[in-house]
């Protein structure tokens, strides 16, 4: 799929008709976070495919938002793995998870399958739920699948600023 197609179509189902992600296409997606840029190098990032009944019941403990879907991407970074920036206020840790988890969402538009970002949740409780490490801080979930008959995107999906409205040339 042409890229300006995979950014232009891409929206937040939030209607999924259960059917498992084939196995190849969660490959591509996996990989596409795999080589995704982190500062430094450091690829922080840690991924869990969340596609057990057991799991995603776990997911539905912690959020509301699972739509349905038939696999959920966890995102998280360890905390003691990230480039300190200067001033030392800030680190790589979330915007490094965020790149992985943005190239993910991409590969899975082009890959066709269909995904929700999911920020709707208590980053604590989510990774006590899953029994995750204490130094992994998890930043977002993925929720992955296919539309469900009726699922599109919202009605304000293409109203976007103007690029005056949001671009400053200095």
């Amino acid at each position: 799929m042409e890229f300006t197609e995979v950014i232009n179509n891409r929206y937040s189902c939030k209607k999924f008709d259960g059917k498992q992600v084939d196995r190849e296409k969660l490959n591509q997606i996996l990989e596409a976070g795999r080589i995704a840029p982190t500062a430094k190098n450091l690829q922080e990032q840690k991924i869990y495919v969340v596609e057990s009944e057991e799991g995603l019941a776990k997911i539905d403990k912690v959020t509301p938002c699972r739509y349905g879907a038939s696999t959920v991407v966890v995102v998280a970074f360890n905390k003691n793995n990230v480039f300190i920036y200067p001033g030392e206020k800030r680190d790589s840790g979330v915007e490094d998870a965020t790149i992985v988890a943005t190239h993910m969402l991409l590969a899975a538009k082009n890959a066709g399958v269909d995904s929700c970002w999911i920020n709707f949740f208590d980053p604590e409780v989510v990774a006590k739920e899953l029994g995750l490490p204490e130094e992994e801080e998890v930043l977002m979930m993925l929720d992955l699948g296919y539309a469900a008959e009726g699922a599109k995107p919202l009605p304000t999906h293409n109203q976007r600023k103007s690029i005056e409205e949001t671009v400053t040339f200095m």
